[in-house]
């Protein structure tokens, strides 16, 4: 029997062939009510729960009906509950002794409470499966009947013997006899077997002296040849008697046997469940490192964002600190000349119109990498290296100064340089002042262009006239 306790109690009840008798479920039932019912199914042998430590109910209700405990050796979890009543009523193997509940309603869990019940009655009654079917097969052999199966099936459960329990119930049937009435019974038994005897000769025809004997009416006990056959019969019981003994050895050894076999099967069953819920308490370990590993690795990218971020943060200050100073111009550095290295240095260190930029490589960039910052409008770019014709006509063509970093007076700190005002504007005019020359030359050198082309068309107009 299963029994779930609570404000609802479940119970389950199994007949010792594995057959389900009853699946059923009482609210706020007294426990005498439950009592009641359970009796109604005959004598219970065992009371099941679903969990390890047995709860109080479970303990009382064993006490009262006379009855072991049963309680698997770990909680059970729902999802092996789940398993366990599915199986059983669906077995895949129709050898289980599932006949009656298959098809009747009635005998399904209807409810966690009545699932929970039946799931440690099948659990209880697997324990003993092997055993009791065992039972059956020898009963069977002997011609007992399914009531005297079932009392060999309670001794056995209550840690008797098979062998011992059948012998138990064999003594009940047949009460041993009386010194007296042993004796006579000996008397006859002892005629009978001598009457057997001179039956099988005179059937079977192994002793044709013998027939001649009883043809010619020597029939006398006083006869040599009874006499012989006397000891004969006498020689061959106590061997009979001798083989019974022995057989009566070899039957407790066999018990004996299956006791341990019997042990050693629940000792592996328990090692499988124990390596089942091993293995599967090993993968919930391996999905939680895994999950607090992605978290870690998480973490450590935040604060890795973080300390990146406070990083510009600190430098934004520091640069923002010069620029209130009046005296320096901080000088913003740029690692990339191209659309993404302007772009991250724009975001990340605020780059606005005004400002003085540091082009640490002019690799790679042009025209319309150099149009970003004119559209930024940074005040100069110094540059550290020979920067692309194309690049170096766009900035000259919108007046943006580009000062060279080995000829000024340029101090480096951390992520970012900074400048003195005098210098920057000395090195601004330089480069303006430049510009304004290289300009004029320019110009000069279109007049001059137009002025001989213009010379050179009126000679050849002249000459031509």
């Amino acid at each position: 029997m299963g029994l779930d306790p609570g404000m609802t109690v479940g119970l389950a009840i199994l007949n010792l062939s594995g057959e389900i008798l009853d699946v059923n479920s009482f609210k706020e039932a007294s426990r005498a009510d439950i009592t009641r019912h359970i009796i109604n199914y005959g004598k219970t042998v065992i009371v099941a729960t679903d969990v390890h430590n047995p709860p109080k109910m479970v303990k009382k209700m064993a006490s009262s009906l006379n009855s072991r405990i049963f309680s698997p050796y770990r909680d059970l979890a729902v999802s092996v509950k789940n398993e366990l009543v599915d199986d059983y009523l669906c077995p895949q193997d129709q050898r289980l002794p599932i006949r009656r509940s298959r098809f009747n309603n009635n005998l399904i869990p209807q409810n966690a409470h009545e699932r929970d019940a039946l799931a440690a009655a099948i659990q209880a009654y697997k324990k003993y499966q092997k055993k009791l079917e065992q039972i059956e097969r020898r009963t069977q052999s002997l011609e007992l009947s399914s009531k005297m199966a079932d009392d060999v099936k309670i001794m056995v459960i209550n840690e008797i013997p098979i062998t011992k329990a059948i012998n138990i119930l064999l003594e009940k049937m047949n009460p041993p006899i009386h010194p007296a009435a042993k004796s006579h019974h000996n008397d006859n038994s002892s005629k009978t077997s001598l009457n057997g005897v001179k039956n099988r000769i005179k059937d079977y025809g192994e002793d044709k002296k013998f027939q001649d004997t009883l043809k010619e009416g020597h029939t006398s006990e006083t006869s040599p040849e009874i006499s012989k056959l006397q000891n004969r019969l006498k020689s061959q019981e106590k061997q009979i008697r001798n083989l019974q003994n022995r057989n009566s050895i070899l039957e407790d050894d066999i018990g004996q046997y299956q006791d341990e076999i019997f042990q050693l099967e629940n000792r592996i069953q328990r090692l499988q469940y124990q390596y089942s819920q091993n293995i599967l308490q090993q993968k919930e370990i391996t999905k939680k490192n895994a999950i607090i590993k992605g978290i870690q690795e998480k973490y450590n990218h935040e604060k890795a964002l973080r300390r990146d971020l406070e990083d510009q943060l600190e430098s934004i200050k520091r640069i923002r600190a010069m620029e209130l100073s009046r005296e320096a111009s901080p000088v913003k550095i740029i690692y990339s000349f191209s659309r993404d290295g302007i772009r991250e240095v724009a975001s990340s260190k605020n780059i606005k119109g005004g400002d003085v930029v540091l082009l640490q490589s002019s690799k790679g960039g042009g025209s319309h990498t150099a149009s970003l910052l004119i559209e930024l409008g940074v005040k100069a770019v110094i540059t550290t290296d020979k920067m692309s014709h194309q690049a170096k006509e766009a900035f000259e063509k919108n007046m943006i100064p580009l000062l060279e970093a080995d000829k000024i007076d340029l101090k480096m700190a951390d992520d970012f340089a900074v400048i003195m005002n005098k210098e920057l504007n000395r090195e601004i005019d330089k480069w303006t002042k430049n510009q304004e020359e290289k300009k004029k030359k320019e110009d000069r050198n279109k007049l001059l262009k137009i002025m001989d082309d213009y010379k050179a068309q009126r000679k050849r107009s002249s000459h031509n006239s």
